[in-house]
């Protein structure tokens, strides 16, 4: 195993590890850490910092929870020692440093958050052996320490998700000189938020009963943070939950563990005004006629806070998250805004009696604050600007050119957990890790590296999240588009079993593959907030069908294949790593799975219902146990290790949600008589359109098997037959009984089939209970072109092409522009990047432009539509000195085009909160459609013009008048090549 974070899996250090473990003590350079030979103590300095004295005795506990064994902490160094400290701060650490026995000494001075470890042979007389841990600061003395935690075997994750380290009878260290640099973001941290149905209710009930989050929970909190090498910490202020600063030992506890506290966007200067504000009191929340009593809470606020290690935020918002009171007027808003920048200023300078630079502030320009900044407010440059997603993983708005120039740089508020519209997502952590860091890479590309902050929700469901997004602060150079799809695998196989690596990939890839289409809590396919006489929401049908394309029925096979994996997976484990993987793998997979298989199952029955069939019953039932086994599921979370999480989990997150509820389902009264049904694969919308049945229309090129459905609608059992009108028509049964339904499928034997058949026309007969209905099967086989001319071009099937982004024939790129693939993101799991999103743009129009092409085969010709589906991002930046002819940099644009047709642009972007925003975010995919045109059947060139820089594209589908209603699109018509 290795100690250094590049060499390990967790984004730390791109240098050769330099410390392992081993088994030989007679091995060179090695350390007994605990042996039963060697009497080991861990020594530290009483003068030196709380964290460094706190972190020896965590390393200590770390070094039990191994070996069952416990070792010393004290100050005073013995023959084999383990010697922490700062620089400055620790008298031996000084001593060998100046004497020259410790090296890079000189390097380390003045670094933010770096530690060296050495082992030292002799450094004084009575010391044979020391292995020291040196740190720059308070921080990098500890993270320095507790990275050999992590080696040992140690996870952050040993309380928050009883990850349990792997037992040894003793600990030999191999140890050559390292030393970290500085993390690649200087204040990296979490705001924990919306706890009003998990962590506040768990603290309250369990943890520290009738404390709604105190300081016993803030302990573990600010132990993670230190142990993930983060150092920021924004706490909850719910109302639901104490103000962080009613009990004066939180802030102490944070300092203990060299945590930096903050606020959030709304929250000036430490102060919570959602839960300290008293209006009774202290009057309105409203600068504009209250400044006096706000300005002398806040000055309070820095008195008593001041001497921690704070990032002081900016703000004039609401009270909790609502826009400022006052004038509607941008104007006046801008004013008022500055005014109260100025005023909070002078109060830190008043306070804390430093020059301003040297106060870290930060300033969040979040929802209605972004409009009042765009407007023309000024921030003065030593503040941090710190950029906010849309709530949904996209970033808004990122540093222009002029803004870069900064000297107090800027920083990211990103969301994996949020409540509000269009809908809450905060039961499951399922944000795409390639998402994070497509978003995340190009703010940091773009001087965000100065504050990162996480709403990490409750922490619970989100650990993976919330690990990634440190690693990634702390060096986000080790990640790229090749390795980020695996990190989460690669996580859970160090904590778990590195043998079952793959498992961990299928299951992982799967998962956020199937979330990024739709969240779990999003199944319910309704809005919150968005009706005057009911806020809640509206379950509805989802748009995945179960007519089309097989789209449903994929989903729920996909779900029950990795449940099933992870099932398998945790019955392998040790019963002490159970509890772990059922909070970090099972419950969240088969938790979303169960909540997709009651949604859409629900759905399925209504859709059965109104066919009269007689599994709508079966089905319904199906539905109930599904939700019992989720509730039950989350029993078992809140009730395993004696109830340590109990009222942690629950299936209710959010306002005005119903998807936790059980949806509504139908019952019907079977009839009597004998009775049966059909539907074929394709058909949803048959009464007033058609009274006939009919197969989608088969072609050789992709070989494709279509179902019928056979269904009973009689409670007396059916039986049936099945023949069919030509031998080129292959089935998979032909007969049945049923008290259901039955369900065949249909291929085409094309040997049978005579070349140049373009309108050949067979038919299948099911007969049952002296009835007999018949289903129409379409074979297209024209003579020209041969399936082998056309391999690896994209067909038209049933009337659409569909195309996945990452399936282009040529590219063109310039040194600017490199087209990529971004692994594990988007509806077909690759999407394409064009370019690098902090490049300028290109023109659209122009055919020299850096681009993608498509080959595709139509039978028909004339006009089409295309339909582009690609990230929902925004324009990184709305560049001030932006000075096109007819064109914007507003709105992403991108250039499409067939053959040498016109080139039109549209956008993928759209402006927050408007309806288009609404469904995009909810599915992760902006859809275009662009009407072009076919001169004739045959080859042609879809073409993709790189306009704005970073657009990432996820499929394309032409459709000619056939495309059917589904969520996702048709799946790919590509024809195989070297068949």
């Amino acid at each position: 195993m290795f100690l250094l974070v590049a060499a390990s899996l967790f984004g730390a250090q791109s240098v050769r590890a330099q410390v392992t473990l081993t088994s030989a003590l007679d091995e060179p350079n090695v350390f007994a850490l605990r042996h039963d030979s060697v009497k080991t103590v861990i020594v530290y300095d009483s003068k030196d910092a709380e964290v460094v004295k706190k972190s020896a005795r965590l390393f200590a506990d770390d070094i039990q929870r191994v070996t069952d064994k416990t070792v010393s902490v004290g100050t005073k160094p013995v023959e084999n020692c383990v010697v922490v400290g700062t620089l400055g701060q620790n008298a031996l650490i000084d001593r060998w440093a100046s004497e020259g026995k410790l090296s890079d000494t000189d390097a380390l001075r003045g670094a933010w958050e770096c530690y060296t470890i050495q082992l030292l042979r002799d450094p004084q007389p009575g010391i044979k052996t020391a292995l020291v841990v040196a740190g720059s600061d308070r921080r990098g003395a500890a993270y320095g320490l507790l990275s050999i935690s992590e080696l040992i075997g140690v996870s952050p994750w040993y309380w928050w998700a009883d990850v349990p380290a792997a037992k040894k009878t003793e600990i030999i260290l191999q140890v050559n000189k390292t030393t970290s640099k500085p993390p690649t973001v200087k204040y990296r941290g979490i705001f924990i938020n919306d706890e009003d149905w998990g962590l506040a209710n768990w603290a309250k009930n369990t943890f520290e009963p009738g404390v709604k989050i105190g300081p016993k929970t803030y302990e573990k909190v600010c132990e993670l943070l230190l142990r993930l090498k983060a150092n920021y910490l924004c706490p909850a202020m719910h109302g639901s939950s104490h103000p962080f600063n009613k009990f004066p030992e939180n802030a102490e506890i944070a300092n203990s563990y060299a945590i930096v506290m903050g606020s959030t966007h709304c929250e000036p200067l430490l102060f919570n005004n959602a839960t300290e504000w008293d209006k009774k009191t202290m009057g309105d929340w409203n600068y504009a006629t209250n400044s006096d009593t706000i300005n002398s809470v806040l000055r309070k606020r820095v008195k008593d806070n001041g001497k921690y290690e704070n990032v002081y935020t900016l703000a004039l918002r609401g009270l909790h998250d609502a826009a400022m009171q006052g004038s509607a007027n941008m104007d006046d808003r801008v004013r008022l805004m500055e005014s109260a920048l100025i005023d909070q200023r002078q109060i830190l300078t008043d306070v804390l009696k430093k020059t301003l630079t040297d106060v870290p502030q930060a300033f969040f320009p979040y929802k209605e604050v972004l409009d009042v900044y765009s407007r023309g407010l000024k921030v003065p440059d030593d503040v941090t600007i710190v950029w906010a997603d849309d709530n949904y993983g996209y970033m808004k708005r990122l540093s222009n050119p002029a803004e870069q120039k900064r000297p107090g740089r800027s920083g990211v508020y990103y969301h994996v957990s949020y409540l509000g519209k269009p809908h809450d997502y905060l039961w499951m952590g399922s944000t795409s890790p390639a998402l994070m860091y497509e978003e995340l890479r190009k703010a940091y590309d773009t001087t965000a590296d100065r504050i990162w902050l996480l709403n990490v929700g409750d922490i619970k469901s989100c650990e993976f999240h919330l690990q990634l997004f440190i690693d990634m602060a702390w060096n986000i150079n080790a990640f790229n588009y090749d390795n980020i799809a695996n990190h989460h695998a690669r996580w859970l196989a160090k904590n778990f079993n590195a043998e079952s690596y793959r498992d961990y990939l299928n299951i992982t890839s799967t998962f956020y593959r199937l979330a990024f289409s739709r969240k779990p809590e999003l199944m319910g396919w309704g809005y919150e907030w968005n009706v005057d006489q009911s806020r809640h929401e509206r379950v509805t049908d989802t748009e995945y069908s179960f007519s089309n394309y097989k789209e449903a029925e994929k989903r729920l096979a996909d779900y029950d294949r990795i449940g099933k994996a992870a099932d398998r997976l945790m019955n392998a484990l040790p019963k002490e790593q159970q509890p772990a993987f059922f909070q970090l793998v099972y419950y969240p997979v088969r938790g979303a799975e169960l909540m997709n298989r009651v949604h859409l199952n629900a759905q399925k029955n209504r859709i059965y219902a109104r066919q009269g069939r007689a599994a709508t019953n079966e089905i319904r039932d199906e539905v109930r146990k599904y939700y019992e086994e989720l509730k039950t599921l989350t029993a078992i979370y809140n009730n395993q290790l004696g109830g340590k999480w109990n009222g942690m989990m629950s299936l209710r997150m959010g306002g005005p949600t119903t998807y936790h509820e059980l949806p509504p389902t139908e019952t019907v009264e079977l009839l009597a008589e004998p009775a049966f049904g059909i539907q074929a694969e394709g058909e949803d919308v048959q009464l007033g359109t058609r009274s006939y049945n009919a197969l989608p229309c088969f072609n050789p090129y992709l070989t494709r098997a279509y179902y019928v459905d056979v269904y009973n609608k009689s409670a007396q059992p059916l039986a049936w037959t099945l023949t069919t009108s030509a031998p080129w028509i292959v089935v998979s049964r032909n007969a049945g009984a049923t008290a259901t339904e039955d369900r065949i499928m249909v291929a085409i034997d094309w040997s049978k089939v005579p070349a140049g058949e373009e309108n050949l026309l067979g038919t299948i007969e099911i007969a049952a209970n002296n009835i007999k209905r018949q289903v129409l099967v379409s074979a297209f086989n024209p003579a020209t072109p041969a399936r082998a001319e056309i391999g690896g071009l994209y067909v038209e099937d049933n009337g659409c092409v569909s195309i996945p982004a990452n399936g282009y024939a040529r590219k063109t790129e310039n040194g600017r522009i490199k087209m990529r693939a971004i692994h594990n993101l988007g509806y077909e799991d690759k999407c394409v990047q064009l370019g690098n999103p902090i490049q300028s743009m290109e023109r659209p129009s122009n055919l020299k432009s850096p681009s993608l092409e498509y080959d595709f085969y139509t039978f028909h010709a004339g006009p089409v539509d295309v339909y582009t589906y690609a990230l929902p991002t925004f324009p990184i930046f709305e560049d001030p000195n932006f000075a096109g002819h007819e064109t914007t940099n507003v709105h992403t644009r991108f250039g499409i085009c067939i053959d040498d047709g016109a080139i039109l642009t549209p956008t993928s972007s759209s402006f927050e909160y408007a309806k288009d925003w609404y469904e995009s975010v909810l599915r992760n995919c902006a859809i275009r459609k662009t009407t072009l045109y076919i001169s004739k059947p045959g080859k042609h060139t879809l073409r993709v013009i790189c306009g704005t820089p970073g657009i990432v594209l996820q499929k394309f589908v032409i459709d000619l008048g056939g495309m059917k209603r589904s969520y996702m699109g048709p799946p790919s018509t590509r024809v195989p090549a070297n068949e």
